[in-house]
């Protein structure tokens, strides 16, 4: 799993992880920085978007439950922005509902990953969203 995300030499792939559960982002962020990626972090949508912004992710890491913003939220205005719209997302959220995956689904998300999830898993659909997205 070392090394996983290397297009080339010194590229690693930038992950904005947005979760208000501090547990989940820095276990998921640790796992992340293992494979090789660069992380960003924000505890929030509002936040999210700022960091999104600022940083210019590969791929966001969105959890849907969040104070203020919520993650359904976040998606809309990232997808209204021209310079962010570009962005993949994965949802990685508790929400299993399936009116909660038709909702972030019809937002443009990648892949949706409930919680409790294996690592594993998550790495390979993070790889294939970025093997997928050819820089331009």
């Amino acid at each position: 799993m070392l090394g996983l995300f290397k297009a080339k030499k010194k590229t690693q792939a930038k992950i904005l992880v947005v979760d208000d559960e501090p547990d989940v982002v820095s276990t998921v962020g640790y796992r992340l920085k293992f494979a090789n990626c660069l992380v960003v972090t924000a505890s929030n949508g509002q936040e999210g978007l700022e960091r999104a912004a600022a940083d210019k992710p590969d791929l966001i890491l969105l959890d849907t439950n969040m104070p203020g913003m919520n993650g359904h939220e976040m998606l809309e205005r990232l997808r209204a922005d021209p310079a962010l719209k570009h962005i993949p997302v994965i949802m990685l959220t508790a929400r299993c509902e399936p009116q909660d995956i038709a909702a972030a689904s019809a937002r443009g998300i990648s892949d949706y990953v409930t919680k409790p999830f294996d690592f594993g898993q998550l790495i390979d659909k993070i790889h294939a969203v970025l093997k997928d997205r050819k820089p331009g």
